[in-house]
């Protein structure tokens, strides 16, 4: 696993804040989508909801040290193409060095923490749009969860297409994550039957004054059967996203003959992953990223 210093972190944040801007000034940038056409994107935007357990490890994403040990680990393999995370990891990457000639994408709304009443009312408390055209950054991310029985879900809609806009205006790509869900015992969950990431895709590929800037991040159907069909859905070009996968090597197999499937299709563009990889069952981040690449 690379070593980061956290001590020289620390001092750098304490004594010399201005050291973000200018290491965000000084970053090497690349164009979105590289020679390959394909996007391979390590996601840790989890920690800011307060989504900190992997499997059976309550806080394992709680440990900053350790996550981002394993992030320059994983930015650090051959086809890696970038990083989804918050402003605090993000700029400690820059900080760290970690984030020249990769994609850098910011994650935009936040508020809906897990497992509070406000979940789906899902305020846009992280990057803005002009945060990440200022830092010099390459694309935002949002997630759009709709549950017809919540009111939040309208709220969370309304704002999600006026950021749209917004990066649109800045001519930033913006990948969006629909999802149909609903709450069972009082817990959210989300619905990847065909019929609700269809509906999800339809509604978030319609949102705002433009899509010219739009992505769309998807998750694998129940069924990986569907998704030839579901994919029919929208022309616009789409991530996988890669979810919980389990804590057995059998269930991370499992994903991965999933997402081989799905690449195939002729939307999809690649893959935003990060728990599974960053914290694989056996431990090996750099094995665990290098067979996701090579699914690409």
């Amino acid at each position: 696993m690379t070593r980061v210093d956290l001590s020289d972190l620390v001092r750098i944040r304490a004594r010399h804040p201005e050291a973000v801007a200018e290491a965000a000034a000084r970053r090497r940038r690349r164009p979105l989508v590289g020679p390959s056409g394909r996007l391979m994107i390590v996601a840790a935007d989890h920690p800011a909801r307060g989504a900190l357990a992997v499997g059976d490890q309550r806080y394992a994403m709680a440990n900053r040290l350790g996550l981002l040990e394993r992030l320059c680990t994983a930015l650090g393999r051959p086809g890696v193409d970038g990083v989804l995370a918050t402003a605090d990891i993000l700029e400690d990457l820059l900080l760290l060095g970690a984030l020249d000639d990769k994609v850098v994408m910011g994650s935009m709304n936040r508020g809906g923490l897990a497992g509070a009443a406000f979940e789906l009312d899902d305020r846009f408390t992280g990057h803005r749009a002009e945060d990440l055209a200022r830092l010099g950054f390459d694309a935002g991310k949002l997630l759009l969860r709709i549950d017809y029985d919540d009111p939040g879900s309208l709220a969370t809609l309304h704002s999600t297409a006026r950021a749209i806009d917004e990066m649109a205006a800045h001519r930033l790509p913006v990948f969006v994550e629909p999802f149909i869900c609903r709450r069972v015992d009082g817990v959210l969950r989300n619905d990847l039957s065909a019929e609700a990431v269809t509906r999800s895709m339809a509604i978030a590929s319609g949102l705002a004054g433009t899509s010219a800037y739009t992505w769309l991040k998807i998750p694998v159907t129940e069924n990986p059967d569907d998704m030839a069909r579901v994919m029919e859905t929208s022309t616009l070009p789409a991530v996988l996203l890669g979810g919980d996968v389990g804590d057995t090597a059998a269930g991370q197999a499992a994903a991965y003959e999933k997402w081989r499937g799905a690449l195939q299709l002729p939307t999809v563009q690649g893959l935003v992953v990060g728990r599974s990889l960053l914290y694989p069952v056996d431990g090996d981040v750099s094995a665990a990223v290098d067979t996701a690449v090579g699914l690409l």
